[in-house]
């Protein structure tokens, strides 16, 4: 896997904040050929560098307009149960995302719901009926402040 120069950061900070921005207009703002640029993008999206393309939808757009923080403890901190819980989440698809942490907590998990009711059935069925969950803190979330995911180039 190669680096990432000084024209492959100015590259990903452009794609960062419009992925949809072709190779030729990538390429005029730094000075490359089309070609050129497509290289690098490629060479970026095989080693990795790039993970996805994608497009960001607003959650309140499509009907989820509660978002939640929860700090869910496990019973045991063994590598079963840790795992066993890392399946489960990765298949549920009001989260949004799952961080397994050092700390108080085990994980930190970022739920989007429909209304309080639907967050209700959820946490029932992933936290309170769930033998190897010992606790779980929920925070609603007032006001997205800041919510990105570009990464400092």
């Amino acid at each position: 896997m190669q680096g990432v120069d000084e024209l492959d950061a100015v590259l990903l900070n452009y794609l960062q904040k419009d992925n949809q921005m072709t190779a030729q207009q990538l390429g005029a703002l730094v000075n490359l050929s089309t070609s050129a640029v497509q290289r690098r993008l490629q060479r970026l999206r095989r080693d990795k560098v790039i993970v996805a393309d994608v497009s960001v939808v607003s959650p309140s757009a499509v009907g989820l307009g509660m978002s939640c923080v929860v700090e869910v403890s496990l019973h045991l901190g063994n590598s079963a149960m840790v795992d066993r819980f890392k399946h489960l989440i990765l298949a549920c698809p009001q989260v949004m995302q799952c961080y397994y942490v050092a700390g108080i907590y085990d994980f930190v998990i970022i739920v989007n719901a429909r209304s309080m009711k639907d967050y209700e059935e959820f946490s029932k069925k992933y936290f309170m009926d769930n033998p190897d969950v010992k606790q779980f803190y929920t925070h609603v979330v007032i006001d997205n402040v800041k919510v990105g995911y570009g990464v400092e180039l």
